[in-house]
């Protein structure tokens, strides 16, 4: 590479995200992604030694050129990444057969049992080349939904049997795993790649919220809106049956350590179709007292 000016010349806007850094671009005649670090800077050179290390383990891309530190002349750092093949799985899905998204769904699993079995010592996110662990700071759910209630505009009702919710979510986590693993943190169809002519899954993207924490964290992601019992109850089957033993009540479970990024989406409604969502299901959790909001229950055991 001839530097960023050279990369950054044939960069098209991909759409699909909503940070707006993101780029596809033509590399030594192979197709690329370009991804810009404005917002956090910091955020490259984790997510350079991230796709490093699970190379081989998920579908991540290869790292084709990086310059994870700014530039003299103020540019921000880059990663540039092959580009995967296949479809956004978000639209794939909304198409394809109860075979196919069942198919997908056990994919899926394996996914999150791979993450799953993938552990750290310390809950927290990562910082620099090395991955080292900083701790997110003190404070459960309950101290989260204080920072943030504001923003989501509640009555006082719904407020305080959402803090009902979250006792009994936090009750949930004290009596799992106790153990930390790697997270995604945006585990949806819409950071994952299929082949549509197989329902293979070709790829697993956009990892900058990657962290240190719960093995329920993901899962919750994932089912957070997810309505398709053919794909939501094939997700359950295999990382009860293949993954390590996360107890009981796997779907509650993962709801309880969804309610962190929930909240914190919640209280943004109007930004993007995924913050409206968040706030419209928040206030299903708030009215209803529960933890589904009336949300399907795929954790059946057949």
């Amino acid at each position: 590479m001839d530097g960023f000016e050279a990369i950054a010349a044939t960069a098209v806007p991909l759409t699909g995200g909503y940070g707006g850094e993101t780029y596809a671009v033509s590399a030594g005649g192979e197709d690329a992604v370009l991804r810009l670090y404005v917002r956090d800077p910091g955020r490259a050179a984790v997510d350079v030694s991230l796709m490093q290390l699970v190379r081989g383990l998920l579908p991540v891309p290869r790292v084709l050129d990086a310059m994870p530190d700014p530039m003299d002349d103020g540019a921000p750092p880059y990663v540039l990444t092959e580009r995967l093949p296949g479809m956004n799985l978000q639209t794939y899905l909304e198409t394809a057969g109860e075979k196919e998204r069942g198919k997908v769904g056990e994919q899926l699993g394996e996914l999150l049992v791979r993450l799953s079995g993938m552990p750290f010592l310390r809950f927290g996110g990562f910082t620099g080349r090395d991955l080292a662990i900083e701790s997110f700071g003190a404070g459960g759910l309950t101290t989260w939904l204080d920072d943030h209630v504001e923003g989501m505009g509640f009555s006082r009702g719904q407020v305080d049997s959402l803090y009902g919710v979250l006792d009994r979510a936090e009750d949930l986590a004290d009596s799992g795993v106790e153990r930390f693993c790697l997270v995604h943190s945006d585990f949806n169809p819409k950071n994952l790649l299929v082949d549509p002519k197989t329902a293979e899954l070709t790829g697993l993207i956009d990892w900058e919220f990657a962290h240190s924490g719960s093995p329920y964290a993901d899962l919750g992601n994932l089912l957070r809106f997810c309505t398709d019992p053919a794909l939501g109850e094939a997700v359950l089957r295999v990382v009860r049956e293949t993954g390590p033993d996360l107890g009981d009540q796997l779907q509650e479970r993962a709801r309880g350590a969804d309610l962190w990024a929930l909240i914190d989406l919640a209280a943004r409604p109007g930004q993007n179709p995924v913050t409206t969502a968040a706030h419209a299901l928040m206030t299903r959790i708030a009215d209803t007292g529960t933890l589904s909001g009336g949300r399907t229950d795929f954790d059946v055991v057949h």
